[in-house]
């Protein structure tokens, strides 16, 4: 009986990293459904506010798994979680004011836009065909389209909010994280100490991990760039330390080694020289280095570090197709992948699974990186679906909005109402965009299976 319980325990302590692995997996597919099922209900709130008849509201793609019907409405979940939609009336005017939708077809292309224009009359009921999306007006159908992508960029800000204001964000504080026992130079062939390595004068002096630097030579210390500074610039000269220890003050004196470091350049890297050789410096060490924390940060830190994602994400996608030349190459070759590269949904829970499974971190700063994660592809939705293609929400809002320049313009010069924009006529550029989107998410998945992203 007690042989049977050790192998049981050693059996949960190799399962366990891969519950925690699946636990990160689950997290993010539920926070990824939620972000869908919130950026659909913000086309289904204004829709239905302006009148527009909704007839589904659905979250994934495919075979429908269930729903239920309210009112005119059919809510439900489909098999495939990459989306969700919600279905309008009219979304495509018929080819003519007061005409009808033609069902002729001339060819493939043609067969497709007539194809739409068909579905699209078959979701106005008789006598209700003023509640139709493409009959509203202009500011009306923008706001519609706009709903969900600006819901996306809401739920970024509580996430980040959370994030940064919540949990904190990891800054090098005051305290003290390791004590060297010995100081070697950087261009060392050792990394450990051996007998007979004179002690580094940090440890000399007593100092230990988890002091917190309160002065150096009577200055109070509130960064640890300042206490580097003495040190660095001290070589063989005392410096008198104070330092909080389980709420005391203990005074101490440590006098900085001369030895080498190698010198940081702008972005922290190494600097190398023109000699192709790693530049080093002598300066004063003392053999500690600093502690990291959370640490909270105002409010008023959450916008610009939204702003921030934006542009990153906006960059990302003004040079989508050299990113997905080097993922390909990568994929399909040697190379590694770029770590601030595009990923799929697939890529997305590998790190999350990675994250929650490090248990060597503590599980609030795993927390707090999961909740990153999901606040950064809100971002990615909400900068993704403005790209002026259909079928994204920006090419439903660029054809709103080129419609309701070519009625001003022709308002402007008392000419004939142009009407309606023909959206249906963009089908064919529909169908390519969705089939590119197809193929980019294919060579995405395909990328995070056999060339990964990882973190560790």
């Amino acid at each position: 009986m007690h042989g049977r319980l050790k192998a049981g325990h050693r059996y949960s302590v190799r399962v366990e990293p891969v519950l925690l692995y699946i636990l990160g997996i689950v997290i993010v597919v539920i926070g990824l459904a939620v972000s869908i099922a919130l950026h659909e209900l913000g086309h289904l709130v204004p829709a239905k506010l302006f009148g527009v008849k909704v007839g589904q509201y659905m979250i994934g793609f495919g075979p429908t798994l269930f729903s239920r019907r309210r009112g005119e409405t059919e809510y439900g979940v489909k098999a495939i979680p990459l989306g969700g939609y919600i279905s309008m009336a009219g979304m495509y005017p018929p080819v003519a004011a007061g005409g009808k939708a033609r069902t002729s077809s001339t060819g493939f292309f043609q067969t497709l836009v007539q194809d739409a224009r068909s579905a699209s009359a078959d979701t106005i009921v008789e006598g209700q065909e003023q509640r139709t999306f493409y009959l509203l007006p202009v500011w009306k159908r923008v706001i519609v389209m706009l709903g969900g992508p600006l819901m996306n960029l809401v739920i970024a800000v509580v996430l980040y909010t959370v994030v940064l204001s919540g949990f904190g964000v990891q800054q090098v504080s005051t305290t003290i994280g390791s004590v060297s026992e010995c100081l070697l130079p950087a261009t060392s062939d050792r990394q450990d100490c051996e007998p007979g390595d004179a002690v580094a004068p940090g440890a000399a002096a007593g100092l230990e991990p988890g002091d917190e630097l309160v002065s150096v030579n009577g200055t109070p210390i509130t960064e640890w760039e300042q206490a580097t500074a003495f040190i660095r610039e001290s070589p063989g000269h005392a410096l008198s330390l104070v330092v909080a220890r389980d709420g005391e003050r203990i005074d101490l004196s440590a006098t900085p080694f001369l030895t080498e470091r190698y010198v940081a350049a702008d972005d922290g890297t190494a600097l190398e020289g023109a000699d192709g050789n790693l530049v080093t410096e002598e300066v004063g060490m003392l053999g500690i280095t600093a502690a990291w924390e959370l640490e909270q940060q105002p409010f008023t830190a959450v916008l610009p570090a939204v702003w921030s994602n934006v542009t990153q994400v906006g960059h990302m996608i003004l040079n989508l197709p050299q990113r997905l030349i080097d993922v390909a190459t990568a994929a399909f070759g040697p190379g590694e992948r770029d770590p601030n590269g595009p990923i799929s949904v697939v890529g997305v829970g590998r790190i999350a699974g990675e994250i929650t499974s490090i248990d060597t971190i503590p599980v609030v700063e795993r927390a707090s990186y999961l909740v990153g994660l999901l606040a950064s592809v809100n971002v990615a939705l909400f900068v993704f679906n403005l790209v002026p293609l259909m079928p994204l929400d920006g090419g439903h809002i660029a054809g709103a909005l080129w419609e309701g320049i070519r009625r001003f313009f022709a308002k402007l010069f008392n000419l004939r109402d142009p009407g309606p924009v023909d959206a249906a006529k963009l089908i064919p550029l529909t169908f390519t965009v969705v089939i590119l989107l197809g193929g980019m998410s294919a060579l995405l998945i395909y990328a995070d299976i056999v060339k990964p992203i990882s973190i560790l």
